[in-house]
């Protein structure tokens, strides 16, 4: 694995591209939990198993992977980097032809219609955008304006009881920001989880009401 030379390269798609071509086509990472360490907290969230599901900023993580393994079939996975999203397609179309794999930036969601998605799950990629800060407390306006871009986008296109399930280290008092506030149009809930015992993660799942 090719890492930065400084953080804030894990918020450019260059930075992205260079390293899933230098990695075997059969490699895979995985931010902050892997599927296994969350599943019964996305089986609570997610009970049908037929949910239209969106992975933002999928890379070459297996979650999408062990999520089909455990009977959900129909996710979208996105990502801004046009190498992953052609590794992965490759690696899955025969034995996994239900997922879709395409192109997009979390920030746009260009192609996706409104009200299309059951469920939007974000497992590291808006803390990835957050990386050209080094103030957690005052985050620059372009930070802000990334992160908000992309919950107000997740809030397009999820349906009505639909919900955003974000999964990251950063704690509440960071992250609630991007989470509430005037960018969120429709009328939501928010439910926050700690996860893990010795190094805590969270889980954020905002719903549309």
């Amino acid at each position: 694995m090719s890492l930065p030379h400084k953080n804030e390269e894990y918020g450019t798609e260059v930075y992205w591209d260079k390293r899933y071509e230098q990695e075997a086509e059969d490699a895979s990472f995985d931010w902050f939990k892997t599927y296994a360490d969350v599943a019964h907290d996305i089986r609570k969230f997610i009970p049908s198993r037929d949910a239209r599901i969106l992975m933002l900023g999928c890379g070459n993580s297996k979650f999408s992977e062990d999520m089909w393994e455990d009977g959900y079939k129909n996710i979208v996975n996105v990502d801004y980097s046009p190498v992953v999203i052609e590794k992965m397609r490759n690696r899955h179309k025969d034995a996994r032809p239900e997922m879709t794999w395409e192109v997009k930036d979390v920030r746009t969601l260009d192609g996706l219609d409104a009200s299309s998605f059951d469920v939007a799950i974000d497992k590291g990629t808006m803390d990835a955008m957050m990386t050209s800060s080094t103030d957690v407390w005052d985050p620059p306006e372009q930070v802000i304006k990334d992160c908000t871009s992309e919950v107000s986008q997740v809030i397009r296109v999820l349906k009505r009881n639909g919900i955003f399930i974000y999964i990251t280290f950063g704690q509440p008092h960071f992250r609630r920001r991007y989470l509430t506030g005037p960018h969120i149009t429709r009328n939501t809930s928010l439910e926050i989880d700690q996860l893990g015992e010795s190094f805590h993660y969270y889980m954020y799942t905002l719903r549309m009401l």
